[in-house]
């Protein structure tokens, strides 16, 4: 039985790229970097059901450039790529529980309440966090993000045109317990930015409202002089659909 791979769902989600266009997509990578390969529909469809548990190194590299993230941000098991033997058909037979969870999720946010414990669709993420380097000021820090659920755990990335800052990437890797919902950020800011490109990652814990509509809570993480910080988060529903085109209508700096 294999577990599906929702992070990787989500990331191809937050770019906006069918199947289809995800394949052009690695195959485009591939050639620009001298390393052809034949990532197909059905091979993207074969990674995200968890079919395959981990890409083989051409399609790593190639799923690397086309999202701008580390291989293993992308739901596949940590591994050391050259101690496992191909299988010949694109991935590797890996013993490792794949990590990552799928999606689900339709019908419009105008429902009064969603179903408890499916909490796929967009969300407008809202945290804040002070600036050291500028006079501690307080900043807010504004993403529109897809989250797919599978069971208890819960995939999020924001799409490439919804954050007030903008070229900075958001992802979230969670897990549902009853109404408490807790994981893990990252955050890769504007290379053109004031943190010059810099990763941020932490921790984060929220809980979920009644109307499921809404959760809030804190983030903790690490800063530039390695002091602890948190602040201030929110994850607001703004639809439960994840179509291409709910998408499109969110894929812009949130108001």
């Amino acid at each position: 039985m294999t577990t599906p791979n929702s992070t990787l769902r989500a990331v191809r989600m937050g770019l906006l790229l069918s199947q289809d266009e995800f394949a052009r997509a690695i195959r485009d990578a591939g050639q620009r970097a001298g390393s052809p390969n034949d990532a197909s529909k059905r091979l993207v469809q074969r990674w995200e059901s968890g079919e395959i548990a981990a890409p083989r190194p051409l399609y790593a590299r190639a799923l690397e450039a086309v999202t701008g993230l580390p291989i293993d941000s992308l739901g596949f098991p940590s591994l050391v790529l050259a101690r496992v033997a191909d299988d010949g058909q694109g991935g590797h037979d890996l013993q490792d529980s794949p990590v990552g969870m799928p999606a689900a999720g339709t019908g419009p946010a105008t429902a009064a309440v969603m179903p408890r414990g499916n909490y796929s669709g967009v969300w407008r993420s809202t945290y804040e966090y002070v600036s050291s380097g500028r006079g501690g000021e307080v900043f807010t820090g504004k993403h529109y993000v897809v989250l797919l659920q599978h069971g208890n755990r819960i995939t999020g990335r924001s799409l490439p045109n919804a954050s007030l800052n903008p070229d900075s990437p958001l992802t979230l890797d969670l897990q549902l317990e009853g109404s408490t919902v807790t994981g893990t950020w990252t955050e890769q800011t504007a290379a053109e930015g004031y943190y010059r490109g810099a990763r941020y990652f932490g921790a984060l814990q929220m809980l979920v409202e009644p109307t499921g509509r809404r959760m809030a809570g804190k983030w903790v993480g690490f800063g530039k002089e390695f002091d602890v910080n948190t602040g201030p988060w929110e994850l607001r529903l703004m639809d439960t659909s994840t179509a291409k085109a709910t998408l499109d209508q969110y894929n812009r700096p949130p108001e």
